[in-house]
């Protein structure tokens, strides 16, 4: 059974910076393509960033392009993202989440396979 489990998230000040992570188990964590939504209160679950399965190839909404980074680690089967120059729009449940088996990234949820359970990040003005 797949488990996608996040940290890193807390309460930060705008212009700070934090790391996400997501450790997966029950799969071979190679052969996924991963990503990372938000749900901010009130509003729609969206879109942040998305990396290949081997890390070579990555997308980012256009609210977090050249704030935000993710990666990974094929060692470690985490995926990580870290978030620069933080806003107090960027405040937000995150999920991680895996794509299909040697399919697209995860750039919609339509692409989502698998869910976490999020992580809340606050970012105080």
């Amino acid at each position: 059974q797949v488990q996608l489990v996040e940290s890193g998230g807390g309460l930060v000040q705008a212009g700070g910076s934090l790391r996400l992570s997501c450790a997966a188990s029950g799969l071979t964590f190679r052969n996924y393509p991963m990503g990372w939504f938000r749900q901010a209160p009130g509003k729609e679950r969206e879109f942040v960033a998305a990396v290949s399965r081997y890390g070579d190839s990555t997308n980012y909404g256009d609210s977090v392009k050249g704030r935000f980074t993710i990666s990974r680690d094929n060692a470690r089967n985490t995926v990580y993202l870290q978030m620069n120059s933080l806003k107090p729009e960027d405040t937000a449940i995150y999920y991680c989440a895996m794509g299909s088996q040697f399919g697209r990234s995860p750039t919609s949820g339509g692409l989502v396979n698998s869910w976490g359970r999020g992580t809340l990040v606050t970012v105080s003005s």
